[in-house]
């Protein structure tokens, strides 16, 4: 494999902008491609890959080349060793030693939060939390992330879509079993640059949050709240599942990601079907008291479940921000759940792994609630292959 400087310094650039300035590495990464429009799929995937390599093995590539935090060139230096590319002759590489490296890499495979790359916190965390199945999960989450995409039933069959993707811009996928509405990709490449997506006919969005909006076995003609919208990705699912026929009301707190909703709604055909509301005051929630078949409260979280795909995450959460968005969620659930009425499903949700923002989220609400009624709850975890969801159904009585 030959490495070319001027790459190879945008991966150093960014490993800067994500540890040094704590910037987001889909954010960073997308400026830089954005500003080097010339660069080919090729060299734009290394560019992408490499920096989500060293994210994720941050902690780990420190240990093995016993760098300074900041020493980005000595990270990047890691990587290929552990890639078994060979070392270009330059500068920032001096000093980079194979033997010491490898020596140091069979002692790390003794210790857990070295071998995974993960703060001692969350490891001790996740053994507390999952017990003895934290070794494999966490172990699963250090895979990267499958490209899946969510077929868009409104304006064409999965079949269809397969064949079109597979003819007309040669690209191979496959279906997945259990997932109705689920396409991955044989081969990573970016998607959205291609004419099937900017028609509408899909969207990318992982198998296990597919999931979701099909537990709240929502039919046509139904009024449906989707109360923490965000981007619209489970929004836009459930209109396909309602057939556009109902309501759907997205709600959010925050302006932007409700555009993006609205963007996103067009393209797919679902724009009459989704109505757009910002929470801007309690006022909002109040006025829908009483009023949904189904609510879904797809509250934020820790996000430790799409470390597959998030790997940075890892190193921005801390212990603090989990419990603050554990009150969150309870908060949510307390004042939210009016917006159901009698004889309607709420479905609360999360992409965390750990059973205090799911099941324990869930019990708090329901000894304080007896006019709901548990009826089922799934947590679908990252060693199955995708992201990590859990779910759960109630009915208010």
């Amino acid at each position: 494999m030959r490495l070319y400087r001027n790459l190879s310094e945008a991966v150093v650039e960014n490993l800067h902008h994500i540890f040094s300035e704590n910037r987001y590495a889909d954010k960073v990464i997308e400026r830089v491609l954005k500003q080097h429009p010339k660069w080919g799929a090729r060299d734009r995937r290394f560019i992408a890959e490499t920096t989500y390599d060293i994210v994720r093995w941050y902690r780990l590539f420190l240990e093995l080349t016993k760098a300074s935090a900041d020493d980005y060139w000595s990270l990047f230096g890691a990587w290929c060793m552990w890639n078994k590319v060979d070392l270009p002759d330059w500068e920032e590489l001096e000093g980079l030693s194979k033997s010491h490296f490898y020596e140091r890499y069979d002692k790390a495979q003794h210790i857990r939060k070295i071998r995974e790359s993960i703060p001692d916190w969350l490891d001790e965390l996740g053994e507390q939390e999952l017990g003895a199945s934290w070794e494999q999960e966490i172990h699963a989450l250090n895979e990267p992330a499958k490209v899946v995409l969510r077929v868009n039933t409104l304006k064409i069959t999965r079949d269809g879509l397969q064949r079109l993707l597979n003819d007309e811009e040669n690209i191979e996928t496959q279906r997945l079993e259990d997932y109705p509405d689920a396409l991955t990709l044989n081969e990573r490449q970016n998607i959205f640059t291609r004419q099937a997506f900017k028609d509408g006919l899909f969207e990318v969005q992982d198998a296990g949050s597919q999931r979701i909006a099909a537990f709240l076995e929502v039919k046509p003609g139904m009024r449906v709240i989707d109360a923490c919208a965000g981007g619209g990705g489970k929004t836009l699912h459930l209109a396909a599942l309602m057939q556009n026929k109902g309501r759907i009301i997205a709600l959010d707190t925050e302006a932007w990601k409700l555009d993006e909703l609205k963007k996103r709604a067009r393209r797919a055909g679902a724009s009459d079907t989704i109505e757009t509301r910002l929470i801007d005051s309690s006022k909002v929630i109040k006025r829908l008291e009483n009023s949904a078949d189904r609510l879904l409260l797809d509250v934020p979280c820790s996000g430790l479940g799409v470390l597959k795909r998030n790997p940075d995450a890892k190193w921005k959460l801390s212990v603090e921000f989990i419990e603050k968005v554990k009150s969150l969620q309870q908060e949510i659930l307390q004042n939210y759940t009016s917006m159901v009425k009698p004889g309607g499903i709420l479905v609360y949700s999360t992409c965390s792994v750990l059973p205090s923002e799911n099941e324990k989220q869930v019990d708090i609400f329901l000894a304080a609630h007896p006019n709901f009624e548990l009826i089922e709850q799934e947590t679908l975890l990252p060693s199955a292959g995708f992201d990590g969801f859990f779910m759960c159904r109630m009915r208010r009585k």
